[in-house]
């Protein structure tokens, strides 16, 4: 598109067409603009926005890419030099603004947690587990390095010296913040302690919780110390002389990073559900294996593996102790804002994403680098966010200003430093997901609304993976409203390309609209039910006619309401149509030896029908359904589908009971009657004499499987009864419980 700019306009692209398919009915579209749907997209340099849309990013620059897998904490000093505490393997990096880089400590302990930098350039860095909190500083000229040092000067930067500054004989320390007067705080657990080392050494118990981790600590304008816990999720205020005030029980579990604006107000980042009991053990970073077996044997000894990393991985990379991880597969994040006065909300929260760190940007937005996915969001009101960016790493774990109002970033899985620009990169670009309209369809006009210098491209193909001999990206003209060469496809996929200028570039919107190749509808199943009654579906408003207004919205389908009735025959057929088109439906019926099909009912839009049984003579039948789309296409373009049910039967007529006689013999009553039917088999026959319960009566052959049976027998009678009269009932029931009785009297004698 070049350098002109765009302003917010609906532009039309028709798409050349090689093909003689026929395209017809309603045409269709692929919008996309909320966040929801522009999130399954691709973006390079490009922010969403959680309202809708897209913008440049900062610029995100890769420094460094360090040997550790793990980075936990950054700190820079005044010229720009940062300085990176690490894990797996446990060092601390020096790493100049041009990003070259140095290895200037290496414990014996398995991570590097924490990192504070003094006034005089000094560097404290605190080590986990079991850790000491160790004093960093570069060697005086002419003095000998110590023996480590020697001995392993080809890894560990010779020019710097470490000594143990503090050992607060703890499981865990897990940050470290300095007051004006250089004074060092330590948060540590699993006593749930913060201690306080004076610049001249000398050492106490701050602040003793009840809590069984202080994670994370932050300082005040007014010089107070904020901490947040892991066990209850609290937020605390410690005054300079250490009386504490909980600020926020927070409804998650753990606290893992502050942040505090100008304006005084903190803002808290909660991970983990809460649960009654002992505070569960603390749990791992998911490892995504990075070391070599070589360096895997010089480190200590694996902890024990609670993530399920691959079996390879397990013998190659500690577990790494780190409360509230276990929040990483499970819960999510949200941020609170605790303000001034003391009053809290929460700001933002997201189900996938776990919070690490929270920084503020140039622009005063607050920033939340989380994982596991590598997002780094910026955040403006409260649940008003931007998806800025993504790391090429699993996590983002800690922030530190720049020069320049830039910030760095750092991330583990893997252990890189990344410098975060307060301004937005030269060029970025976004793509859509793929659109599958489910047919093969005409892709036609694009709408576009946006701003600034924005390219828009478009491609088609007829397999899901557009990496597989797809169409080539074809370029529309947002200024002349050019045609855009893609072909005719099932699948269709959009670019943005947004180069920086004055205004901003910016995408709100990208319709493609489509037209499906209609296709005929396809049946499932035709069935006939017998002593079945379908309720007829109320009508929705709107439903009489054409589709939906995308078009791309599969309808609600409500099953009929059936109940038994014997005088009823039930209809019932599934079929659906992969253009989504609105149906009616025919009903036809043929008895068998007939060619010629006579219809039953047409213009029906349920997907079941009942009718009267008796308006079909007895014999064998089959039912036809014809579906038409003819609602959803011009007339002459309407393609229709038909099946057939299986065969039954209709027998509404009883049979018929003939020659029924029944004569006194010495002792009983002989009865002789015989049963025909005009269609279906006899099934059954009773009798009953003088109102006695009804009695089974078999047929002379006895098995009852013709359409005519003979009936003979004798109920026996006492001799007193000989001179009564008597009444003899016999009902007959056919295959299709059809009824017919008749009765004789039989005179005394």
């Amino acid at each position: 598109m070049g350098t002109g700019l765009v302003k917010p306009f609906r532009i039309a692209v028709a798409l050349l067409l090689s093909t003689c398919f026929a395209f017809a009915g309603e045409t269709r579209t692929w919008e996309q603009s909320k966040f929801d749907e522009l999130i399954k997209g691709t973006a390079e340099g490009v922010a969403i926005n959680s309202v809708g849309g897209l913008e440049l990013a900062p610029a995100l620059k890769a420094l460094t890419t360090t040997s550790s897998t793990y980075i936990w904490a950054i700190a820079a000093d005044r010229d720009g030099t940062l300085y990176a505490a690490a894990g797996s393997p446990a060092r601390v990096y020096r790493i100049t603004p041009d990003g070259r880089s140095v290895v200037i400590f290496e414990p014996q302990e398995l991570q590097v947690q924490a990192l504070a930098i003094g006034k005089n350039g000094a560097i404290f860095a605190a080590t986990n587990p079991d850790g000491k909190i160790y004093k960093i500083e570069p060697a005086a000229a002419g003095k000998e390095s110590s023996k480590k040092e020697t001995e392993q000067k080809s890894v560990v930067d010779s020019g710097w010296t470490s000594s143990v500054y503090f050992n607060p004989e703890t499981k865990y320390i897990w940050d470290l913040k300095l007051d004006d007067a250089g004074n060092l705080y330590a948060a540590t657990g699993d006593r749930g302690q913060i201690f306080r080392v004076t610049p001249k050494g000398e050492h106490s118990v701050f602040f003793q919780s009840d809590e069984a981790h202080i994670r994370v600590l932050a300082f005040d304008a007014k010089g107070n110390l904020i901490a947040g816990s892991d066990g209850s999720g609290l937020v605390y205020r410690v005054s300079p002389k250490g009386e504490a005030f909980v600020l926020y029980s927070a409804p998650k579990k753990e606290i893992t990073a502050l942040a505090i604006d100008s304006a005084g107000n903190i803002y808290a980042a909660g991970t983990g559900e809460k649960h009654a009991g002992p505070a569960p053990t603390p749990a791992a970073l998911p490892v995504t294996p990075q070391a070599s077996p070589a360096a895997a044997a010089a480190q200590a000894p694996p902890l024990q593996i609670t993530i399920n990393p691959s079996p390879a991985a397990s013998t190659l990379l500690p577990a790494l102790n780190f409360p509230g991880f276990a929040a990483v597969l499970t819960g999510g994040s949200e941020i609170y804002k605790i303000a001034p006065d003391g009053s809290p909300s929460r700001f933002w929260s997201s189900h996938e994403d776990v919070v690490y760190a929270l920084a503020f940007d140039s622009r005063g937005r607050l920033l939340a680098g989380t994982g596991n996915r590598g997002h780094i969001f910026a955040i403006t009101a409260a649940d008003q966010y931007t998806d800025l960016l993504k790391a090429s790493a699993g996590q983002v774990t800690a922030f530190a200003p720049a020069l320049d109002g830039a910030l760095y970033t750092s991330t583990s899985n893997l252990g890189k430093v990344f410098l975060l620009s307060a301004s937005p990169a030269s060029e970025g670009w976004y793509a859509s997901d793929v659109f599958d309209a489910h047919v093969f369809s005409r892709w036609g006009r694009t709408e576009f609304r946006g701003v600034g210098n924005v390219e828009l491209l478009a491609r088609s193909g007829n397999v899901d993976n557009p990496d597989r001999n797809w169409s080539e990206w074809h370029k529309v003209d947002l200024q002349k409203e050019n045609e855009a060469n893609v072909p005719a496809a099932r699948f269709a996929q959009w670019k943005a390309v947004l180069h920086a200028g004055n205004p901003a570039p910016r995408v709100e919107s990208v319709t493609l609209n489509y037209l499906p190749k209609n296709v005929a509808p396809e049946f499932d199943d035709v069935s006939v039910q017998p002593g079945v009654r379908y309720t007829p579906l109320p009508k929705m408003p709107g439903s009489d006619t054409g589709s939906s207004a995308s078009g791309s919205q599969a309808r609600i389908e409500i099953p009929p309401t059936s109940t038994r009735d014997r005088d009823s025959i039930g209809v019932r057929w599934s079929v659906h149509d992969d253009n989504d088109d609105q149906m009616v439906y025919s009903v036809y019926y043929r008895g068998d030896g007939e060619t010629r099909w006579l219809l039953l009912k047409d213009n029906l839009t349920d997907k079941s029908y009942s009718f009267d049984a008796s308006l079909l003579p007895d014999g064998g039948y089959t039912i036809k359904v014809v579906a038409s789309d003819a609602p959803s296409h011009s007339p002459g373009d309407a393609l229709t589908a038909e099946k057939q049910s299986a065969r039954f039967e209709v027998d509404t007529t009883p049979p018929q009971i003939e020659s029924l006689s029944a004569v006194l013999e010495p002792g009983s009553l002989h009865v002789m009657f015989r049963a025909r039917d005009s269609f279906s088999a006899i099934k059954r026959a009773e009798y009953s004499v003088d109102a006695a319960p009804w009695q089974f009566v078999g047929p002379v052959g006895e098995l009852s499987d013709a359409k005519t049976e003979s009936y003979d027998f004798q109920v026996s009678l006492s001799v007193g009864s000989l001179a009564s009269d008597h009444v003899v009932v016999v009902r007959v029931y056919d295959h299709y419980d059809n009824m017919v009785a008749a009765k004789a009297v039989v005179r005394g004698r």
